[in-house]
């Protein structure tokens, strides 16, 4: 590690970029000495989970430190050792929290935006590009299973890593969706309470994570990035709401990136911008530039009379004193990586805006919704009865997945919407003009039109729906499955015939155990769950 680390800075001494953070700032020495050692792993800790007080716990006797700073309904953790070094026991344990949704692993300044953002229960929030979705699971956190959150993704790939962190998750405000984010539809048609825009960026903050940059980093890699950047912001503003927040983030350095699309949105009005200093003012920041250059492929300064006006500091210095109002981050003053971010507000409808106009790439209306999530209607409910004592609310199908979300989804379903054409209203009740990927939490797997088993997952929040489906049994019962045992039926049902399936084992600690009962009882749960619950009995 130590060799490579040499051969990263040697790279670094000889790059464009640091050639570049010689213009932006005055002390280069000090962030170059913190910009090339690898970042500390660092995670956090889902508060949605029953275990969050054992994980950390977990993470305290591991010499793990908390963040102080981190303002979340849960809790961030700097670990002793730095990212993808954990060995033994240790890796182990940290992968299966990580895969079983108890903590998510996530840069230190990473977690800086949804603070930002500040989410609270029951809204309406958009993450314009979600992917790979560390901060949507960490809105989803702050809304306490309520509410409900859009992640939006354009790239399939990026897509499908999303749902799967979602899914490992186990929230039930997600709705994952995929649209170009700079056409994304105005749905709800009022308009979202907050929206989150970690824009695709250089990352040119990242040297400790991705050392690559140093080799690879050129400023006219951000001047390709700044139209796309500006127009995912001004779509995120448009479908706000009036007095809804809006943060915009990078994980670059380069103003191009950054001041230069705050101050060309601010020179169209319609938004006011706050202070991200004053609101995350527990960690050292500076303030965003008023001045700078644009460089070309050689770190050096472009002529000012080729640029187009709005990337020139001196065309928008009528807004320049409200750029003191973003907040730069540099690797030297966290001992982390680099970052960018401001806040906005909304304070008027942008009567600009044409809806004709911005709806007219939105995708062709989509007869079919056959592979989109259905609401569960009275039939399907009655089947659900048979073995169900009461039916949760808001749920859906699609394949052979029943998933339960929240009453704002299905709000966002029956809403109206607006034609692709004109202003009319289509009538609600589908899913257009959304393409919907993935929602809410998957409860249960449905075979020939009925239940066939419990989702793991999901066993905490259904108990007081299914409770004729949980078992009390003896705590060595369930020790005895976790350690990899399939006992008959007769040793763990022993008042009365039961029906064979999907049921719940639970002891008088307070573990649920989703369990498969035939001839004998199988776990019906995931290696890393298994890990986890033999290390929190002590097994």
């Amino acid at each position: 590690m130590e060799g490579r680390e040499w051969d990263w800075e040697k790279e670094a001494e000889k790059s464009i970029l640091l050639k570049a953070v010689s213009r932006w700032r005055e002390n280069k020495s000090s962030w170059f000495k913190s910009s090339f050692s690898r970042l500390p792993e660092t995670v956090r800790v889902n508060p949605l989970h029953h275990d969050q007080a054992w994980v950390e716990g977990w993470l305290s006797n591991l010499g793990a430190k908390e963040i102080k700073w981190f303002s979340g309904p849960g809790s961030a953790w700097k670990l002793p050792f730095v990212r993808g070094s954990a060995e033994g026991e240790v890796k182990t344990i940290l992968s299966a929290l990580h895969k079983t949704g108890r903590v998510t692993r996530q840069e230190e300044v990473s977690m800086l935006p949804v603070l930002a953002l500040n989410p609270e229960p029951g809204e309406i929030v958009l993450d314009l590009c979600a992917s790979p979705g560390s901060k949507t699971t960490q809105i989803c956190e702050h809304m306490g299973d309520s509410g409900a959150v859009v992640a939006n993704e354009i790239i399939s790939g990026r897509v499908n890593t999303l749902v799967s962190n979602i899914q490992r998750h186990s929230c039930k405000s997600s709705l994952v969706v995929q649209h170009d984010g700079r056409h994304i539809p105005m749905v709800p048609m009022e308009g979202y309470d907050r929206v989150l825009i970690d824009a695709p960026c250089t990352g040119s903050g990242t040297t400790r994570k991705n050392p690559d940059v140093w080799r690879k980093w050129i400023p006219s890699a951000g001047l390709s990035l700044h139209e796309l950047q500006y127009n995912l912001l001004k779509r995120g503003i448009a479908v706000t709401k009036p007095g809804g927040r809006i943060v915009y983030s990078t994980c670059s350095l380069d103003p191009v990136e950054n001041e230069a699309v705050v101050s060309r949105i601010l020179l169209e009005g319609g938004v006011k911008i706050i202070s991200a200093r004053r609101e995350i003012s527990e960690i050292p920041s500076d303030p965003g530039m008023t001045e700078w250059d644009v460089l070309d492929d050689n770190g050096d300064t472009v002529d000012k009379e080729e640029l187009p006006e709005y990337l020139d500091s001196s065309y928008v210095s009528e807004v320049s004193s409200q750029l003191d109002l973003c907040m730069r981050i540099w690797n030297d003053k966290i001992d982390g990586g680099g970052f960018f971010l401001a806040i906005f507000q909304k304070n008027e409808p942008s009567d600009s805006m044409d809806k004709n106009e911005n709806n007219k790439k939105l995708p062709h209306l989509i007869e079919d919704h056959s592979s989109y999530p259905q609401p569960v209607g009275e039939e399907m409910s009655v089947k659900f009865l048979e073995k169900w004592e009461n039916i949760p609310p808001y749920l859906w199908n699609r394949g052979k997945s029943l998933i339960w979300s929240t009453e704002e989804i299905y709000k966002i379903w029956s809403s109206d919407r607006l034609r692709r054409k004109n202003r009319n209203l289509i009538p609600g009740k589908r899913w257009h003009p959304l393409k919907v990927i993935h929602l809410g939490l998957i409860i249960a797997k449905i075979r020939k039109g009925k239940l066939e088993r419990i989702s793991s997952k999901a066993v905490r929040p259904l108990r007081e729906y299914i409770f004729g489906s949980f078992i009390q049994v003896d705590r060595e019962i369930i020790d005895s499955i976790l350690m990899g045992e399939a006992p008959e039926y007769n040793r763990v049902i022993k008042n009365g015939e039961m029906s064979k399936g999907s049921f719940v084992l639970f002891d008088n600690s307070g573990l649920l155990l989703s369990v498969w009962i035939g001839k004998k009882v199988t776990a019906m749960i995931s290696n890393e769950e298994r890990i986890i619950l033999r290390k929190i009995r002590n097994l």
